[in-house]
């Protein structure tokens, strides 16, 4: 079941629309759930519903999915280049140009202000650890920021495909700055298609590796994994779907 309805997005003081996963018998049973929070929420469940006519196929999945579990997924702005605003939590020299991103303001906003209505209106589990959150390219970008910097929010983080290659140093910096709980799990991905020229290709390995190092350094369970043919679309996230759920909530790949 996807229910779909606007809430107030207070950093831009605009409304954004939420999708939500709730598992087919919600409301047939007083059960609980842990919960992930996920990025373009448009583009997880219905290809009618995607920026690109094809989604990540995200309900089909938790549908026929051994564990019961509620996705908050965020829709985000698309207004001119507002997304990669909200969804960057660093000062960015994008090829759209300067970006000061606001991503520490999107973050609070949505440990503070929406997982708090979420544990609310729906039967949550809301302690960390059963707290989740994931996205790609920008969404995953702002992922790993979360494991890092509301670590005591969020268990778990599906960083996927993500836009860290410009902002390694800051993100480097973050992990070495903070203390994280053992239990934490960061899913790790990129496609080898996704960069093109073998320097971006490259470029995005040592990316992952890097972060993939720092945080087990500081005591995280970090997972890597490359996919091989896997480029910078929803098609080829879906196939990653069963990958980073097994491994970060039923602890098997």
């Amino acid at each position: 079941m996807i229910e779909k309805y606007n809430v107030w997005f207070s950093p831009a003081a605009q409304e954004r629309r939420l999708h939500i996963y709730l598992p087919y018998n919600y409301f047939e049973s007083e059960d609980r759930y842990p919960v992930m929070y996920m990025f373009d929420g448009h583009n997880l469940f219905y290809d009618s519903d995607a920026t690109y006519g094809k989604s990540w196929g995200i309900k089909e999945f938790l549908d026929a999915w051994e564990k019961k579990i509620i996705i908050v997924g965020l829709e985000c702005s698309h207004e001119g280049n507002s997304r990669l605003k909200e969804y960057c939590p660093y000062h960015w020299d994008s090829f759209a140009g300067p970006i000061d991103g606001t991503g520490e303001q999107t973050m609070n906003w949505l440990a503070y202000e929406l997982k708090p209505m979420i544990d609310q209106k729906y039967r949550t589990w809301s302690h960390r650890e059963a707290t989740g959150i994931g996205g790609s390219s920008m969404g995953g970008l702002m992922s790993l920021y979360a494991a890092i910097r509301y670590n005591h929010v969020f268990s778990k983080a599906a960083c996927v495909s993500s836009a860290i290659s410009f902002c390694g140093k800051e993100l480097r910096a973050a992990i070495a700055e903070r203390d994280f709980f053992p239990d934490t799990k960061v899913f790790l991905s990129w496609g080898s298609r996704e960069a093109g020229s073998p320097r971006g290709k490259a470029i995005a390995n040592a990316c992952n590796r890097s972060m993939n190092d720092h945080l087990y350094k500081k005591g995280v369970q970090p997972y890597m994994y490359r996919q091989i043919g896997g480029r910078h679309c929803e098609a080829d996230w879906e196939k990653q779907v069963p990958l980073f759920m097994n491994w970060l909530w039923l602890n098997r790949i």
